[in-house]
């Protein structure tokens, strides 16, 4: 048998670049070697956007689309939504009995959210307790399916050491060895910036995304930071120290078939015989390349909002089938009526 995975995404509408190259990517190779389980984790939006729920539909509708468009595949891996899958939260209420209250105080991931609503929302020292709940929630979605791995980041492995010791503490309480400990798998997937050198996010307005025509992303792109230093165009340019644009070279650039567009791009920058702009157009028009396929097929998936709605609603169905094996389970290991 496959080893199983579950990984899962918030809802925030139409996602970009970053989401591309850092986790659906990856997904799409996972998908052909393990058994996927791949949420729209709804509920989590809520732990932050309880009251602004109005889009809420077609952001997940968004998600869905831009995942199939990418290469997620329903017939190789099952695409959910969270909320149609309640086994998940009656999970959450048993993991929820045995996890002390330190432990979820401490997680890192709640502490940065945390920090980001105060500065935001100007909470306080207020969060709300569905965001409280947040890390054993996320552990509930891992369970669920009773996975052996998770795709994370670096910086996500201390959830999932989170629940690798929830894990523990259900076994040895109800005498078990039911759940595994998934283990993190580090993917090694590209990072991309935002057009202005930050963290590439929606709110942040830096944003190239999945769904962009080809005219927008041009325009986009001729808005990236480059190399500060440069005044003119024929003036030695420094790429190591350009701040968007050569990082976004080392993605998009071809590196194979006896090509390597990023040491032409390289040595040209050096000599100045590239300027910023034109290094820009040309980029724009790279990265419309790689993207071509990807936008055809979210083109086709806008114009048949009846099949996403299927493959939701058959993913969702399947997804419980699942949950509710391991449901079972464990309400006999609790005692439950």
């Amino acid at each position: 048998m496959k080893q199983r995975i579950m990984s899962g995404m918030r809802p925030t509408g139409k996602l970009h670049l970053g989401h591309y190259l850092g986790v659906i990517d990856n997904w799409v190779k996972l998908q052909d070697e393990y058994d996927c389980y791949f949420s729209v984790a709804d509920w989590h939006a809520l732990t932050t956007k309880y009251d602004k729920t109005e889009n809420l539909r077609n952001d997940i509708l968004d998600v869905v689309m831009d995942w199939l468009a990418c290469g997620i595949d329903p017939d190789k891996a099952t695409i959910y939504v969270q909320s149609l899958v309640p086994e998940t939260a009656e999970l959450h209420i048993y993991l929820s009995m045995i996890t002390p209250q330190n432990w979820v105080e401490r997680d890192p991931t709640l502490k940065d959210m945390a920090k980001i609503l105060k500065t935001k929302e100007g909470m306080g020292t207020q969060i709300n307790y569905g965001l409280m709940g947040y890390p054993v929630l996320m552990t509930a979605d891992i369970l669920t399916f009773n996975a052996d791995l998770v795709p994370v980041g670096i910086d996500q492995v201390a959830h999932v050491e989170l629940t690798r010791d929830i894990v523990r503490r259900f076994n040895n309480v109800y005498n078990t060895d039911f759940f595994k400990e998934p283990q993190p798998k580090l993917n090694n997937c590209s990072l991309i910036c935002g057009l202005d050198g930050n963290k590439m996010g929606k709110s942040f307005n830096n944003d190239i995304k999945i769904s962009d025509s080809a005219e927008i992303t041009a325009k986009k792109v001729m808005t990236a930071i480059t190399d500060r230093s440069r005044m003119r165009k024929d003036d030695p340019g420094h790429p190591d120290e350009c701040e968007v644009a050569f990082k976004y070279w080392k993605i998009f650039g071809r590196v194979n078939e006896g090509v390597n567009e990023v040491e032409t791009v390289r040595c040209e920058c050096e000599k100045g015989l590239r300027g910023c702009a034109d290094c820009k157009r040309q980029l724009g028009a790279k990265i419309n390349e790689r993207m071509a396929k990807i936008r055809e097929r979210r083109t086709y998936y806008e114009q048949h909002p009846e099949l996403v709605e299927k493959i939701i609603r058959e993913g969702s169905a399947k997804a419980r089938v699942e949950a509710q094996k391991i449901l079972a389970e464990v309400r006999k290991l609790v005692k439950m009526y």
